[in-house]
């Protein structure tokens, strides 16, 4: 399905109302195809390029001689690069994203932050966790987009969610098993509830509520990565947001800035604000 047919079919279209009726039920979405192939790859090489060159003060490469042996030494995480490349900032304002986010929403979307997970093989997962835990939207919560740009299943550390739990509160987590998380926060999933695989494919992607419980198991594959690109979004009614996201952008393309929550939430004191 192409970035076209999303757009001629918005708002008003069947599919639009089933989608916001899933996400609204389910707590998650999952939109086959929206990312073409060739905007996979675009992606895949800008951050090939990143992690091989890198970006003075934003992201510096390991060597493999600095490296220990955790593969996310290696590899680690590419935070915020749309505040320094422009296909990260043009992925994150995608058109379809936009439009899909309109209807879930129900208002303007704004951006509040991307990231670039390459989970080579042999990398640890995130345990279940819910992402306004960390971005402290209030009011309301954010949602995610998380697209992926290899093919995702069990083996090589596909997502995980948790159905029906976008209605909880957000909660103070416990401590993850650091053997199996490269984050330390565990959200238990509650009784009489069951974690669900997604399998995708490139170019797939994974709307989210930010209560939503979800998160992904370590890379047991021998030589599949499951790389990612994951944004989080905002309501235009948003008054405040962790301090680590500000500025907002725009689907335009303009920062905007709004109040910040700079700690507490459900942990209080105990909670630093460390970015997710």
């Amino acid at each position: 399905m192409t970035i076209m047919e999303y757009t001629l079919s918005l708002p008003a279209s069947e599919q639009a109302r089933i989608w916001k009726e899933q996400f609204d039920t389910e707590g998650f979405l999952h939109v086959q195809g929206l990312f073409s192939p060739a905007e996979v790859e675009e992606i895949k090489e800008t951050y090939q390029q990143i992690h091989a060159l890198g970006v003075p003060g934003f992201y510096e490469p390991v060597s493999e001689e600095a490296a220990g042996s955790d593969p996310l030494d290696r590899y680690p995480r590419v935070m915020h690069s749309h505040r320094y490349n422009p296909t990260a900032r043009r992925a994150m304002l995608h058109p379809g994203v936009r439009d899909i986010l309109q209807v879930l929403f129900g208002t303007n979307p704004l951006a509040a932050q991307c990231m670039y997970y390459f989970k080579p093989p042999g990398a640890r997962g995130q345990a279940m966790h819910q992402d306004n835990f960390y971005l402290m939207v209030s009011p309301g919560t954010c949602v995610a987009a998380w697209t992926a740009i290899d093919d995702v299943d069990a083996e090589n550390g596909g997502m995980f969610v948790v159905p029906r739990t976008n209605g909880m509160d957000i909660v103070c987590p416990h401590t993850a098993n650091e053997k199996e998380s490269f984050t330390s926060h565990l959200v238990h999933v509650p009784r009489g509830m069951k974690a669900q695989l997604v399998p995708m494919k490139a170019g797939d992607t994974l709307f989210f509520n930010g209560s939503l419980i979800h998160g992904s198991g370590p890379n047991r594959s021998k030589d599949r990565f499951r790389r990612s690109f994951i944004c989080h979004y905002v309501s235009q009614a948003t008054e405040k947001i962790f301090k680590f996201y500000n500025p907002l952008v725009t689907m335009d393309g303009e920062d905007l800035f709004v109040g910040e929550n700079n700690s507490g939430g459900p942990c209080g004191a105990l909670w630093n604000g460390s970015p997710h």
